[in-house]
């Protein structure tokens, strides 16, 4: 039997996941309002950033391991806008605060500024839903 290759890393769905917030605050500067549209595609980046997050222990076990403490920590250090910026937007999406998205939004945009979205790859179908789904998972929660 041959050896398994697990090629689903954490730095591999954390590129995945910044490509597709990129995109998402990209078309989200586009919307003039706040429709369905935006709602799901707010959620989807709420749970890009939750997945962002936690791939970040994930990423740090090796280090850790090898007792490098210092740079695991300096790693969780560099992400962790991560959690507190989808914990923010999650809040916004709860309690329906859409006037103070665009904030949160400008707060996000540096952090993707070295990802040129030149075409979108992304499909709509891939944050359809996403606001009835966070609004169930933050009730279940």
């Amino acid at each position: 039997m041959g050896r398994v290759i697990n090629t689903d890393k954490p730095g591999k769905r954390r590129n995945q996941q910044m490509r597709t917030c990129a995109e998402l605050l990209r078309r989200l500067s586009q919307k003039q309002k706040m429709d369905t549209d935006s709602k799901d595609m707010l959620a989807l980046l709420a749970f890009c950033l939750r997945d962002i997050t936690d791939g970040i222990d994930e990423s740090t076990v090796a280090w850790e391991k090898r007792d490098y403490w210092v740079k695991a920590e300096e790693f969780r250090e560099r992400w962790r806008w991560t959690h507190q910026l989808g914990v923010e937007l999650e809040a916004l999406i709860v309690d329906e605060r859409w006037d103070d998205v665009p904030a949160t939004l400008m707060k996000l945009f540096p952090y993707f500024s070295d990802i040129k979205v030149t075409k979108f790859t992304r499909n709509q179908s891939l944050w359809q839903n996403a606001h009835a789904r966070l609004m169930d998972d933050l009730r279940a929660g």
